[in-house]
């Protein structure tokens, strides 16, 4: 056995070395001793295949075939080593009689139908997997059927094989999406889309599963065509036995993300008017209020005000509201500066009996006002205790970086870079990302100013941004531009300017100031940031979809380790018009 273990690691050394005439002495004695061991008869085939001794591998596969034990796929080695020696009337022959075998055992299939695959036959590949499963109808090779049809461009059999895996229940609907995802775009009218609407509505007139609505909701979602997928949400819900409205809930607020605003509130309306569930309706009210917050005057915050009365009428103060709670907190500071009665409110339900997590997320909230109001050492008593309760959870590592940024608001550095330094190894790329630049941004400026001078007026900028205090945020910055030009903070104020200029829509200028550090800082560690920015501006802004694409196309060639990169691959694609497959 010894001896046989170290013919069989040389054998395979000298074959990953390309040393094939070393291999193959040791293939023919491991062959010899070992005739039943497909994996060594293979590997010596590939060797004589390799020294174009196609006679040896043709006399030593057609012996093999005679062996009653033999393994159907021999016949199609020996079919690709007729294709080696330019006779394909004998190759097709033995391919033929590889399928055949099929016949005896069913469960052949899949062993002859990958090696089809190996040598690109995919035409054959598909006749044994068929073969298979009309056979036994009990195996499915639909996942390899649609790998092959997609590598052919039969895109539509591609599509009803992956769809086969789904209504079957063979694979998880995540799996199977996730490879038709990388053949559709956004756009309704591209070719492959239009192919997969049409076999999804065929499938719902030959079996009418709610399957079928579901994923021709998915298909409207990824065309960001809202409104028709609130249609297809509608029918389910009303053809479900026990209807659920998360899916709705889901589908609102990613039309609210995606800027459709109207279907948004169509979809929140429609909850409210047909769930049962006090909670899910809630929290449909309180996403119509967001809607009506944005860009709102004081008239319509005088009228949303009201609003949150009139549910805390309805809903109470418990602890199954706290989200209409905390909301309302928000409100009343972030919305409408008065953030003394909403750290009173939050202070009078954390006498209410809750949850560690009920209590986390309350204390997270009262931190976050109480950061709007300057006090900031009660806002670290909240966070650190969040911090301490429940360390190994996501809202502990939040808890943590809110600690760091707000002792960075209140200029103690030092001990926001010890929070820092833990959270750059985050196991979430955003907080880990996040927690790098502030860290960076900290170690950078105290380096070259012993006096942190910039870097305290940045601060103060950061805070002003955060309390809504945009204007004087902006003029904070511009005297950092101002008067510390050449220092390392420049590029840090320039995108933190050029992000608040955005959300006074003064665009011109936001991308003035994106274009300076992508000229003057493209070896920093903003500069992809700025390129992102300025790709989100020409494209959703300016409607210069070339220029978007010249951005997006910096970060992917030079700087592929960038958070944005996997976000600009895509939208370059998309841009571009590309079909991935």
């Amino acid at each position: 056995m010894a001896l046989q273990a170290q013919d069989d690691f040389l054998a395979k050394q000298y074959f990953n070395d390309g040393e094939f005439d070393k291999a193959v002495v040791f293939y023919e004695k491991l062959v010899s001793d070992n005739p039943r061991r497909t994996d060594y008869s293979e590997a010596l085939v590939a060797c004589y295949q390799q020294l174009e001794r196609y006679l040896d591998a043709e006399t030593f596969l057609l012996n093999k075939i005679e062996d009653s034990y033999a393994f159907p796929t021999f016949f199609v080695e020996l079919g690709y080593n007729y294709t080696l020696q330019e006779q394909p009337d004998k190759a097709t022959l033995y391919f033929q009689k590889a399928i055949e075998k099929i016949d005896e055992n069913p469960n052949f299939g899949y062993s002859v139908g990958y090696r089809f695959q190996k040598y690109a036959l995919l035409d054959e590949a598909i006749a044994a997997y068929t073969r298979a499963m009309s056979l036994k109808p009990e195996l499915n090779y639909d996942f390899q059927l649609a790998r092959i049809y997609g590598e052919q461009g039969d895109i539509e059999k591609m599509y009803q094989s992956y769809l086969n895996l789904i209504y079957e229940g063979k694979s998880t609907r995540t799996n199977v999406l996730r490879n038709i995802d990388d053949f559709i775009s956004e756009d309704p009218s591209d070719d492959n889309n239009i192919k997969l609407r049409k076999i999804l509505l065929q499938n719902a007139q030959k079996n009418p599963n709610l399957l079928w609505n579901e994923l021709l909701s998915w298909l409207f979602v990824q065309q960001r065509q809202y409104s028709s997928a609130f249609a297809q949400e509608k029918a389910i819900f009303k053809r479900k036995e026990s209807p659920s409205l998360d899916r709705m809930s889901n589908l609102g607020e990613v039309a609210m993300d995606g800027g459709d605003i109207d279907t948004a509130t169509e979809v929140f309306e429609y909850i409210v008017d047909n769930t049962q569930d006090p909670s899910t309706k809630l929290n449909a009210q309180l996403s119509l209020i967001d809607i009506d917050l944005i860009d709102a005057n004081d008239k319509r915050l005088n009228a949303v005000e009201k609003q949150f009365e009139t549910l805390l009428e309805i809903y109470g103060y418990d602890n199954k509201t706290l989200q209409l709670q905390i909301a309302y907190a928000n409100f009343l500071a972030f919305k409408k500066g008065i953030p003394a009665p909403a750290i009173a409110m939050l202070k009078r339900s954390l006498e209410e009996p809750l949850s560690r997590f009920g209590q986390a997320y309350l204390k997270m909230a009262l931190g976050d006002i109480l950061v709007f109001d300057q006090k900031f050492n009660q806002a670290l008593i909240y966070f650190s205790q969040v911090q301490k309760s429940l360390k190994n959870d996501v809202i502990g590592q939040d808890a943590r970086f809110k600690v760091a940024q707000t002792s960075f608001y209140k200029s103690d550095f030092d001990w926001a870079l010890t929070q820092l330094k833990v959270l750059r190894s985050s196991t979430s790329q955003l907080m880990a990302n996040d927690a790098m630049q502030l860290s960076l941004l900290i170690s950078d400026n105290s380096l070259e100013d012993s006096t942190q001078t910039a870097l305290k007026k940045y601060a103060r900028a950061d805070l002003l941004a955060y309390q809504n205090k945009t204007q004087e945020a902006v003029e904070v910055l511009e005297d950092i531009l101002q008067n510390h030009k050449g220092e390392k903070i420049e590029d840090e104020a320039l995108l933190k300017q050029g992000k608040l200029l955005e959300g006074q829509k003064k665009y011109d200028a936001a991308k003035f100031n994106y274009q300076k550090i992508v000229e003057f800082y493209s070896e920093g560690i903003l500069a992809d940031d700025a390129h992102f920015a300025l790709a989100d501006l020409y494209e959703r802004v300016f409607q210069e979809p070339d220029n978007a694409k010249i951005h997006y196309e910096k970060i992917i060639y030079n700087y592929q380790d960038s958070y944005y990169f996997p976000q600009a691959r895509k939208n370059y694609r998309r841009l571009r018009g590309d079909t991935i497959n």
